[in-house]
């Protein structure tokens, strides 16, 4: 993926509990947030009445590629070792230098994946995340063919045997994975439901991913939360490939000479 850089627009973390960190830090960022306006999120409309919008921010000025989050993704979901539903590029930029960038699923508001899937296997929840239906998948790796971001795969073979044998996969938790089916990264939303991390943000140790919500106007990478719209302007964020279309659920921080906190 030689061209995967092209931008187009602008204590423990472990045993944090989401929502309840949401609950607790909305009101304080609100009030230290006087006098700014939120940034009008293109989201925003359809998150009208929703209890939830979830967003994910990558921060590649802190990502150093050690692939933890790649890691924790596929012990979660108890995915083969081919399998990188969280990919870590290390990208070549202009001046010659490399940075690290993870590649989740974009959760694309404009989803060419959700439009081409002839069995409407792949849809989208309540709280706009893109999940698949391995039920009512037929293989026809149409959605494949149709994402930008190369972020769906395959399950040509049989996968690992479950360590819960029985356990019933949902799209929501697709665990065991189905031969013949396509899987995803989908946010974790088992985990942000029961008011957890997404396993990969729980296991970055440079506190490079956050998960955010619209609806709140919130982010945390676990450890820090921040008021997401402000934080997205001072830093410049950015959205892979936006020139598509495809609205990205994913935005990218690669900086231009702001100061890290930490």
């Amino acid at each position: 993926m030689a061209d995967l850089p092209d931008r187009t627009g602008p204590s423990d973390p472990t045993r944090r509990r989401l929502l309840g960190l949401f609950a607790t830090s909305s009101a304080g960022i609100a009030l230290a947030g006087t006098g700014l306006a939120p940034i009008a999120f293109p989201e925003a409309a359809a998150a009208q009445g929703k209890q939830r919008q979830w967003v994910m921010v990558i921060d590649l000025r802190k990502c150093d590629g050690c692939g933890d989050c790649t890691t924790a993704c596929q012990t979660e979901h108890e995915l083969p070792k081919n399998f990188e539903w969280i990919k870590v590029f290390e990208v070549k930029d202009e001046r010659g230098g490399s940075y690290f960038m993870p590649r989740p699923c974009f959760q694309c508001e404009n989803a060419p994946c959700l439009r081409v899937c002839p069995v409407a296997a792949t849809f989208r929840d309540d709280e706009g995340v893109v999940l698949v239906d391995q039920e009512r998948c037929i293989g026809c790796r149409m959605c494949m063919a149709a994402c930008p971001y190369g972020a769906r795969y395959f399950n040509y073979v049989e996968p690992p045997a479950p360590k819960h044998p029985f356990h019933k996969p949902t799209p929501q938790f697709p665990v065991p994975q189905q031969q013949g089916t396509v899987g995803k990264c989908m946010f974790c939303v088992h985990r942000t439901d029961d008011g957890k991390l997404p396993a990969c943000l729980e296991a970055c140790g440079m506190e490079a991913i956050y998960i955010g919500d619209l609806v709140e106007d919130i982010a945390t990478n676990g450890n820090e939360t921040v008021r997401l719209s402000r934080f997205l302007k001072d830093n410049d964020a950015y959205r892979y490939k936006e020139d598509l279309g495809t609205g990205p659920r994913v935005y990218y921080i690669a900086g231009h000479g702001q100061h890290l906190d930490n």
